[in-house]
């Protein structure tokens, strides 16, 4: 069957308009009665945010190498010490965005928090510096991983080549946006899967530590607070590292307004995954000192691979899958929760127009989610990768330290304000002095990297005025630019999102 061409009409801003029956309506036409609205639907429940929250948070780290909290702790007892306190830090964090995420019922996170409390400059400076380089930069990273251990086993007795890695790297990316392009329900179903193995590859972990302590294997956690002293620096470090590890719990507030119950889900999944994730944490790196000193701990590259090589057999070549579907799941919860920032920063006009817009029939913000493909393809096959994170890793937790104390901001500046969720005051208070000291600490420990980074951020301050403030553009700037938007609009088959936000 062959479909009809598609019909388009104007808009005000130049831009094509439609419904959802695969085609726009020709002028004059009235939407049909029941017609279906082409917006985002709540399409999120409390499991589907749930695997969102913990599918993201849970990556590679845990399973690879832990060693950068030990290193800087000294001892045992220390690090897992510091493992719980970021579990709990991370818990106020995201207690915070959930008390934000009910109040303003508009997705976007970060983003949304510091346009609503500070206004749109540093609101656009966060979002440039995560377009152009953290998020593209930080997939990458994450899919390179997710390349390298699902050729692990295939690769046995010899080095991965590294071209195979990017390959099977550059298919997972892209089979990744075609997900999140096509369907928002079966992206979410597979995060939900992909969430299980995680929880199913740490229990692979945990079961056999636990066995291991009750066979009384307990001679790496005597005197486990003995070792080299942690320096004044190493510390704060190691917070840094474990509250990395723990990062990703922010990504549900991304996607707020496609949450069904809000009010009550988003406190929920927050709660519920932080303490899933803090525990499985913890006694993952116990179940890791059951096997494993903590002099070979900071020698092993894949500590997760070590371990189920002394305690599993040949069941340990499962690990490296399960590391790799770990690697998907975070792929693809970042993927999602990360384009609807695009799609709302275009929303509000700080991003092109063509990012607001959804597939007529699959409700999908199809332009937000393959923006990022070019790019994240250009940071794969190019650049340091891990050098650009640490430029830019004080800035995620610079502009998240700002929103949470944007929400101390709002306690005085709108009381009245409706807030289904409640936290102590004191919980956003040590948060955002936690980031803030992190950024601080980052200043201190490396002014080189963080000084590029505090460049690159600051980009974005021309970069506002010259695209967003400087609204005399020649002409032939506009028409260009509204031609090029018409033109996208009829290859990807979307139109502007109608006006449903009754916020």
């Amino acid at each position: 069957m062959v479909r009809k061409p598609v019909v388009s009409t104007i808009s005000k801003g130049g831009y094509l308009q439609g419904n959802v029956n695969g085609r726009l309506p020709s002028a004059g036409s009235k939407e049909p009665p029941g017609q279906e609205k082409v917006v985002l639907k709540k399409k999120i429940t409390l499991l589907r945010g749930i695997s969102i929250i913990i599918g993201t948070i849970i990556g590679a780290g845990i399973f690879i190498s832990p060693k950068g909290v030990l290193q800087n702790t000294g001892s045992v007892g220390m690090s897992l010490i510091i493992w719980t306190v970021c579990g709990v830090l991370s818990l106020f964090g995201a207690l915070s965005y959930a008390e934000l995420g009910t109040s303003i019922k508009k997705s976007g996170g970060h983003y949304t928090y510091i346009l609503e409390v500070f206004g749109p400059l540093p609101a656009f400076v966060r979002v440039w510096v995560e377009l152009l380089i953290i998020r593209p930069a930080a997939t990458a990273v994450i899919s390179l991983a997710f390349g390298r251990y699902i050729l692990e086993p295939f690769f046995i007795q010899c080095e991965i080549p590294e071209l195979a890695i990017k390959l099977i790297t550059a298919v997972g990316i892209t089979t990744v946006m075609v997900l999140n392009s096509m369907s928002v329900s079966w992206s979410a179903r597979i995060q939900i899967l992909l969430t299980f193995c995680k929880l199913t590859a740490i229990l692979i972990i945990i079961v056999p530590g636990v066995m291991q302590l009750i066979k009384g294997q307990t001679q790496h956690f005597k005197d486990a607070f003995s070792g080299r002293d942690a320096s004044i620096m190493g510390l704060p470090l190691a917070f840094y590292y474990g509250m990395y590890a723990y990062a990703g719990w922010f990504y549900l507030n991304f996607v707020t307004e496609e949450v069904e119950n809000p009010e009550k889900n988003i406190p929920l999944a927050i709660c519920i995954s932080m303490a899933i994730v803090t525990i499985g944490y913890v006694l993952t790196n116990v179940a890791y000192f059951t096997t494993i000193s903590a002099e070979e701990l900071l020698l092993s590259n894949a500590v997760a691979v070590t371990f189920s090589e002394r305690l599993l057999g040949n069941f340990s070549l499962a690990v490296p899958i399960f590391v790799a579907l770990s690697c998907f799941g975070s792929m693809n919860g970042g993927v999602f929760a990360v384009s609807r920032l695009f799609y709302v920063a275009s929303r509000e006009g700080h991003l092109p127009e063509i990012l607001s817009m959804i597939h007529v029939r699959k409700h999908t913000p199809l332009p937000a989610v393959i923006v990022l493909h070019p790019l994240t393809m250009i940071m794969l096959f190019s650049g340091d990768l891990d050098s650009l994170l640490n430029f830019l890793s004080f800035a995620r937790w610079l502009f998240i330290g700002l929103a949470v104390a944007g929400l101390i901001y709002l306690r005085y500046k709108h009381p009245d304000m409706h807030r289904p969720f409640k936290v102590p005051l004191f919980i956003p208070a040590l948060f955002s002095f936690t980031c803030l000291f992190m950024v601080a600490l980052s200043l201190y420990s490396d002014p080189f990297s963080t000084g590029i980074g505090f460049v690159i951020t600051l980009t974005g301050v021309p970069a506002y005025y010259l695209f967003i403030i400087w609204d005399k553009k020649p002409k032939w700037f506009r028409r260009m630019s509204d031609r090029i938007t018409r033109t996208l609009q009829i290859i990807l088959e979307v139109v502007p999102e109608e006006d449903c936000h009754n916020l």
